[in-house]
């Protein structure tokens, strides 16, 4: 076929999966009556109660949980046709239900879909573009495609014992407050899930040692020595004997939004190094360009690591994730067992990673994300000196991934927990603004929403926590719980 016969060709297939996508568009709005039938809501929540275990739980519980139906951009509109602003659905990273991702998978699930053991020209087109986004040695590495962040770094811990020669003593570094994900392993190397209560201390490994977390808001360790500071605690976990990986997310977000100050990563990848180790950056929350001109987070701090992970936003809400490690590393894991993953790298899902990093580049994304992250962070900073904003103790983050956290002393940085709680309810119930909560002490609002967010969304946002924020003086927060989000 020749190419211009191969152009028309291409172009009458993606108009006709673009006009059979608002064809299904205007089925769905013609549906409206069914998802507005009265009891709707309440029928779905005893649903949930009956046929989900209570661990499983759902957003805005303790205020009113919402009935979403679809997306689109950084909007979503629930059963009774409210369209919400999504500050924090950073799975849908280009933005919800975009029309190429849409038709990209729509084509492809039409066409096949089966798993890696065959060849495809999806799934190693895209493992050569995601090599192509790393700084050398990654770039010239190997890519294992999975289905979620938790089983990249579940992954991540294997390919690092492979490469220590799995010796019965080595260590595995990570920071306090750390999430890396939900399996079992993964929880072991969670400090944020293995000291919860239930678990009756059991969770954590032996082999797992938690350093201090670079926390230059919270922590012991402020100002232009705190780098070295931090850095000093893994520098003696690594003195003390073998190391097999440090594990550390180039932003922390259920810690709060914690990023590590400039030169911590370069000093801790030299200590594990030394001490045998390898370096882990887990990325699901901050790479594919959420820092805005970096495509991944450790780019910030000038370093390489050795194994990088990443989840859910490469497939915009498909289930697909991935590690890319360099070649030694690759190396050493195929002299062990076959590896093979049903699901991971489909052709399907490889089409939706695909349509992701076109859309980044084509829509100029990361350039968005550095300046409207720059921009709402300015507007944010500016509220934290008003009477209003006195809450506000801290604004902290880097492109769209940004946390806000509320004390109610600045000296005492007592936490805000309630009234981060309220302020995240009303936003909800009286602005249509979803908004998330993070933290050690759950009073961080997180923003990480869809890179396709705008200055105008920074506006209503922000014209609507002040007024939040105004009236929150004359609240009894006596009445308010924690708001799960």
């Amino acid at each position: 076929m020749s190419r211009p016969l191969a152009l028309c060709v291409a172009s009458f297939t993606l108009g006709v999966l673009l006009t059979k996508t608002a064809t299904a568009l205007r089925q769905i709005l013609r549906q409206r009556r069914t998802w507005g039938a009265p009891g709707l809501k309440a029928r779905l929540i005893e649903q949930r109660r009956r046929h989900f275990c209570a661990a499983q739980s759902v957003s805005y519980a303790n205020v009113d949980p919402l009935v979403m139906v679809r997306g689109y951009g950084a909007r979503l509109v629930d059963e009774a046709g409210r369209v919400f602003v999504d500050t924090r659905n950073n799975v849908c990273h280009v933005g919800h239900a975009h029309p190429r991702v849409a038709a990209a998978v729509a084509e492809q699930v039409a066409t096949l879909n089966t798993n890696t053991r065959y060849l495809h020209m999806n799934v190693c087109e895209l493992a050569r573009r995601l090599l192509a986004t790393f700084p050398k040695p990654l770039s010239d590495g190997v890519v294992f495609f999975v289905n979620s962040g938790s089983e990249a770094n579940d992954l991540a811990l294997r390919l690092a014992r492979a490469k220590a020669g799995h010796r019965p003593d080595g260590k595995v570094l990570v920071v306090e407050h750390a999430y890396h994900g939900h399996t079992h392993a993964a929880i072991g190397l969670s400090p944020y899930k293995y000291k919860h209560a239930s678990f009756g201390g059991g969770a954590k490994p032996p082999y797992v040692e938690a350093c201090a977390a670079p926390d230059v808001y919270r922590g012991p360790h402020r100002g232009p020595t705190a780098a070295a500071a931090y850095a000093a605690d893994v520098e003696a976990h690594c003195a003390r004997g073998a190391v097999d990986a440090f594990f550390i997310e180039s932003g922390m977000s259920v810690a709060g939004v914690i990023l590590p100050p400039q030169g911590y990563l370069r000093l801790c990848y030299a200590a594990v190094r030394a001490a045998g180790g390898v370096c882990v950056a887990d990325e699901v929350q901050t790479g594919l360009g959420r820092f805005g001109k970096w495509w991944w987070g450790f780019e910030q701090q000038g370093v390489v690591p050795d194994i990088v992970t990443m989840g859910k936003p490469m497939g915009n809400g498909m289930p697909l994730a991935a590690v890319v490690c360099t070649r030694e590393i690759g190396d050493a894991f195929a002299q062990g067992p076959e590896y093979f993953n049903t699901f991971g790298g489909n052709p399907v899902c490889a089409a939706a990673g695909l349509a992701v990093l076109d859309v980044i580049e084509r829509e100029k994304l990361r350039e968005n994300a550095t300046q409207v992250g720059d921009y709402l962070m300015q507007r944010l900073r500016c509220l934290s000196s008003t009477p209003q904003g006195e809450l506000i103790g801290s604004v902290r983050g880097c492109g769209l991934f940004i946390g806000v956290e509320f004390v109610k002393d600045g000296v005492t940085l007592e936490p805000a927990s309630l009234e981060t709680s309220y302020l995240c309810s009303k936003l909800k119930d009286a602005h249509l603004i979803l908004t998330s909560i993070d933290g050690p002490h759950n009073n961080v609002l997180v923003i990480k929403p869809p890179l396709c967010f705008s200055k105008r969304d920074c506006d209503t946002l922000i014209d609507a926590l002040s007024a939040e924020l105004l009236a929150l003086r004359a609240v009894n927060l006596s009445t308010v719980t924690h708001t799960p989000t």
